[in-house]
């Protein structure tokens, strides 16, 4: 990468430590969540402990991927490795998607089995209850300090693990509703347990396709939006030697990080050395306006060209 930000080494240490936390925190609560729920009769419960498993998965996902999307550029990837973050943040979602789907398809068949085959499991105990409000206080907190340090440091498959934790906390909710209302209302309201689980799974699966959407553009070289572009522009002919500008092209070689190529004009008489100056000057001067730009690339020609090479835009 062209531009390195002094504080990198720290802000992957944050990602580090958090993550790491967060394999602690999903190793006891997916433990914890499935005792309960199978010792406490609750298939909502065992179901949102294998959410918690699948955070384990997105954990190791951000350890092992995090080793490479901060790698320079080489021979291999002139433009570095930034879009395996993209691959990571696209991988957590979808292991969430095959989560909620898993989810709901034991719902659905656990639902048919009371409701058709009269076949009622044995009603969950306070246990399970007890298991989904402590995943709930410590998958928020986990939550806020993961998303933070994803925020910290632009990165978007931190973010998207953060909001695997919170997704988590949001889907104990319902688990520990459908408990509570099966232990105060009796045997004859079991069903309400697989129906939380239904309500679980349809949020796991609304918070997957949250995290895959943006991840679409990038690996598809979308480039910045037209406003943006704009202001680049307008950035670039601020420069008094610039007579005009074009074929300005723009992509997000990464979640946040963009990558401007432009053609500017100027006067023919200008000298090799003051046009190869203005490119650097140029250049400078949009890494330094956005921190999310990343690389410029500025081509000079002088500007007596630009009727023959107006018809290349």
């Amino acid at each position: 990468m062209e531009k390195c930000n002094g504080t990198e080494t720290a802000t992957l240490n944050a990602i580090r430590r958090v993550t790491w936390l967060g394999v602690g925190v999903n190793v006891f609560l997916t433990t914890f969540k499935f005792i309960a729920g199978i010792v406490g009769h609750s298939s909502v419960l065992v179901a949102d402990a294998v959410h918690s498993l699948s955070d384990l998965v997105t954990d190791f996902a951000i350890l092992l991927g995090m080793r490479f999307w901060n790698r320079p550029a080489d021979q291999d990837h002139p433009y570095g490795h930034a879009k395996i973050e993209s691959l990571v943040t696209l991988f957590i979602g979808c292991v969430l998607t095959l989560v909620g789907i898993s989810l709901l398809t034991e719902a659905v068949r656990s639902l048919y089995d009371i409701l058709v085959e009269n076949a009622a499991p044995p009603s969950p105990t306070w246990l399970p209850l007890a298991a989904a409000l402590v995943c709930i206080a410590l998958k928020e907190w986990l939550y806020r300090i993961t998303v933070q340090a994803g925020m910290t440091a632009k990165s978007s498959a931190t973010i998207a693990n953060a909001w695997h934790h919170r997704s988590d906390a949001i889907s104990s909710i319902p688990a520990a509703g459908a408990v509570g209302a099966c232990l105060l209302l009796g045997d004859k309201f079991v069903f309400l347990d697989p129906v939380g689980t239904v309500v679980v799974s349809f949020m796991i699966i609304h918070v997957a396709w949250e995290i895959v959407r943006p991840t679409f553009a990038v690996l598809l070289d979308s480039g910045a939006s037209e406003l943006q572009c704009k202001a680049i522009a307008d950035e670039i002919r601020s420069f008094p030697e610039v007579k005009d500008l074009h074929k300005l092209r723009t992509r997000y070689v990464g979640p946040s990080g963009l990558d401007i190529d432009v053609h500017v004009q100027v006067d023919p008489s200008m000298s090799v050395t003051e046009s190869h100056a203005l490119s650097h000057q140029i250049k400078r001067r949009l890494l330094q306006r956005d921190e999310n730009v990343i690389d410029v690339f500025v081509h000079v020609e002088p500007c007596s060209f630009k009727n023959a090479l107006s018809l290349d835009k």
